[in-house]
């Protein structure tokens, strides 16, 4: 009977022409009517059975109903917080499906749309497809940075599958940063990847910088470190640098130009040979790389919008054998031969 009731009621304000929310309020008002009824009248009196069910069964039902318009309200607030894309929008606009893709990015109070906007608009690039930079690259895909870039010049092989996770064994013998591409616009194909195919070289790493606003090192040997570093002083580009071997990982967001200091202020002197083994022959525990690779990706996203404290300043370092993180302030060393004359 009660359904019938609101079949009716519902008819009429069709043709009516009553507003949405009216043909609501009426039916939240026979709702109101019958669980009163079930509530002030005994369960075996005549009105009760005629309209079936009992109290709990329409609290319940009541209860669907707000969780449904709930979540629709919420999607409503969350596209007035944006702008639908339309021909000729501007590029920092977001579809429907953006905003529903980013909704939990977009709620949160220190990235909000504007945040959402610039992780949009963002050039990250990352130095090393491998341990780290597979869950940063997965992470930043993840998070709708517009543009990426990708330096590797490794292929996939079968021993990196332990860590190594944007990675399959299909794609075995491939290049790693075009396997990467595959996995990060599968993920998300809303931003846009640049795979550099290549051994990144310090005559090259001027131009490639210029056209990103942040760096990100997940490289495995010092040489390296200490080049990309050299490199992102020069162009005045904060750098976010992880390193891991066996149970430990670190990382830091190295800046002079902006009060941080650089690589080379930290670690003056590459270690001597055998103080800093490489992974392949120390060894690395599987979830280290996803522990510091998701911490990089996460300092980035608040580089990016402006969210929180980021680690300028400050090298973090987690231990996962004993589940311990620390942190130690660093500073810009006085007379650095990498950013002395830097900021």
């Amino acid at each position: 009977m009660v359904f019938l009731i609101a079949a009716v009621l519902v008819g009429l304000g069709l043709v009516l022409r009553v507003p949405v929310r009216g043909i609501g309020a009426m039916l939240a008002v026979l709702w109101a009517a019958v669980l009163l009824v079930h509530l002030l009248l005994p369960v075996d009196s005549a009105l009760p059975r005629a309209i079936g069910g009992r109290a709990v069964h329409w609290v319940l039902l009541g209860a669907v109903v707000a969780i449904v318009l709930g979540y629709r309200a919420g999607l409503r607030h969350l596209r007035a917080r944006g702008v639908p894309v339309e021909a000729g929008a501007p590029a920092d606009t977001f579809s429907g499906a953006e905003l529903e893709r980013y909704a939990r990015h977009i709620v949160l109070r220190e990235i909000g749309g504007p945040g959402q906007a610039k992780l949009r608009q963002a050039r990250v690039l990352v130095i090393g497809a491998g341990g780290l930079g597979s869950p940063v690259l997965l992470y930043l895909a993840a998070a709708g940075v517009g543009s990426v870039g990708i330096v590797d010049d490794d292929v996939v092989s079968n021993s990196n599958l332990q860590r190594q996770v944007i990675h399959t064994d299909a794609r075995i013998g491939m290049p790693k940063v075009f396997s990467a591409q595959a996995a990060m616009l599968a993920l998300n194909p809303y931003i846009t990847v640049r795979p550099y195919h290549r051994r990144l070289a310090a005559e090259d790493a001027p131009a490639l910088f210029a056209d990103y606003d942040l760096i990100l090192d997940g490289t495995d040997n010092f040489a390296t470190r200490y080049m990309v570093n050299a490199a992102a002083v020069a162009a005045g580009k904060p750098l976010i640098a992880g390193a891991i071997a066996q149970w430990e990982g670190q990382l830091s967001l190295y800046d002079p130009a902006r009060g941080a200091p650089c690589f080379a202020c930290v670690f003056p002197e590459q270690p001597a040979e055998g103080l800093a083994p490489s992974c392949a022959e120390a060894g690395v525990v599987g979830a280290l790389p996803g522990i510091v690779g998701a911490m990089m990706a996460a300092e980035a996203i608040k580089e990016i919008t402006g969210a929180g404290q980021t680690a300028r300043g400050r090298l973090m370092i987690h231990d996962a054998l004993w589940g311990e993180s620390r942190q130690i302030a660093v500073k810009r060393r006085p007379g650095c031969a990498v950013c002395g004359k830097a900021g």
